[in-house]
């Protein structure tokens, strides 16, 4: 049966499975990701079925992983690396930077680079410190990655299968407080382009941006817009690098009013860009400033007061009436 309904972690083992049968060159190599299945069960299986030459247990060494993964990368490989935890992506960021996100560059294209990062991100789990980052805008910001994340179930099997399929490194921003959510995935539909942005829901008065986790949140709040009369369009960004600023445009073009939400800190975020491109855009087209709603810049709190850091329904409903009112 070609649709189903799965949870967002179950989809993502899903489209490793399908891409491991597909493509013989295909590997699975991270922290625990083997015999456990990965500390959110996403590798699941996955060892038991296709061996520990194809989903292989590293040491801990982060930057190791990744070096190791260019090197079978410019073997041939499609190495799908997995980093635990966001917050410990970072001793690989010098391999990611001047490596990675360099090769094909440096040989004017001739050597291809189709390495996929998959990093659980974002917070709302209460877990504990270096285990609730956002650091999308780091990635985003360097020339040469491609840095996507899905926000709900059938993204997350389409768009990990069109990450590997991608010959330039793709990082793979996995929403893990969605892990949970269930959604339908027609196994042979794709939905649409890597790096398209998608209007998750029509509206006339003011557009929404996000994406990830924020994605449920805005459609949360235009529905609770909607009760006092107000026709909010959401749009789900889906890649962070490349940005669909078409998308974006068209729709600002057509409610006038943008506000841009992401768990990542305002400060310096990816919003800061899309508000100064859509103010470029559209300038006679607004009616109102473009809004940012996000983390505060300051480090990743406390568990017990991570709801106070997250933005959530009451903020970007502040922010929906604050642009109204202009």
């Amino acid at each position: 049966m070609a649709v189903q309904k799965l949870p967002l972690a179950k989809a993502l083992n899903e489209s490793l499975r399908k891409a491991l049968e597909t493509d013989p060159k295909v590997v699975v190599m991270g922290l625990d990701v083997g015999k456990l299945g990965g500390v959110f069960r996403i590798t699941d299986g996955l060892q038991k079925d296709f061996g520990e030459d194809r989903v292989i247990d590293t040491p801990l060494a982060e930057s190791g992983i990744v070096g190791t993964a260019i090197g079978l990368a410019l073997r041939g490989y499609r190495p799908v690396v997995e980093i635990q935890f966001d917050g410990f992506v970072f001793p690989a960021y010098d391999q990611i930077v001047t490596q990675l996100a360099k090769m094909r560059a440096r040989s004017l294209g001739t050597v291809k680079m189709p390495v996929v990062i998959r990093i659980p991100y974002g917070g709302g789990i209460g877990a504990v410190e270096h285990h609730s980052e956002s650091p999308e805008s780091l990635f985003a910001h360097v020339a040469g990655l491609k840095v996507v994340t899905p926000a709900n179930s059938s993204d997350a099997y389409w768009m990990l299968q069109q990450a590997i399929q991608s010959d330039d490194p793709v990082i793979f921003f996995e929403p893990k407080r969605r892990y949970w959510d269930k959604g339908e995935v027609d196994t042979e539909a794709i939905p649409g382009e890597l790096h398209k942005a998608r209007v998750a829901r029509e509206g006339t008065d003011l557009t929404l941006v996000a994406y990830g986790p924020m994605v449920k949140t805005c459609l949360e709040a235009a529905t609770a817009a909607a009760e006092e009369g107000k026709s909010i369009e959401v749009v789900d960004l889906r890649s962070v690098s490349p940005l669909d600023f078409d998308t974006i445009q068209t729709s600002v073009e057509k409610t006038g009013r943008l506000v841009v939400v992401h768990e990542a800190p305002v400060f310096f975020g990816s919003g800061a860009e899309i508000a100064a491109r859509i103010t470029e855009r559209c300038f006679y087209h607004l009616e109102a400033p473009v809004l940012r709603v996000g983390g505060y810049h300051a480090p990743y709190p406390p568990a017990r007061l991570e709801e106070e850091y997250l933005p959530g329904l009451d903020r970007v409903l502040d922010a929906v009436d604050r642009s109204l009112a202009y």
